[in-house]
């Protein structure tokens, strides 16, 4: 599995916005662990270190239609915490 295949895509909320002027970038991932994620990170975008990776799985939410009714699927986010002198992730700097 390559870095591409790891990192899905970046999360764009109001909240993870936040968490990029403080070097907290949220990403949707695959279901790998944290090193792999870290790792998928730094080849993706060159120039940062990553310090700190946490995860969260989450939950598909019931979804109605009359009275069919489903789950949306579940995924996994990762929250990267880079270092004070790495450079910074281009994705998110247009939007703060």
């Amino acid at each position: 599995m390559n870095a591409y295949d790891i990192i899905r895509r970046p999360i764009v909320t109001e909240r993870s916005l936040a968490g990029a002027a403080l070097n907290k970038y949220t990403f949707e991932v695959a279901n790998v662990n944290k090193l792999e994620i870290a790792k998928a990170v730094e080849a993706v975008f060159p120039g940062t270190k990553v310090i700190k990776v946490n995860t969260i799985h989450v939950r598909g939410q019931l979804r109605r239609q009359g009275r069919t009714q489903g789950y949306t699927p579940k995924w996994k986010k990762a929250v990267v915490t880079l270092s004070k002198d790495s450079k910074t992730i281009e994705i998110f700097e247009g939007m703060l």
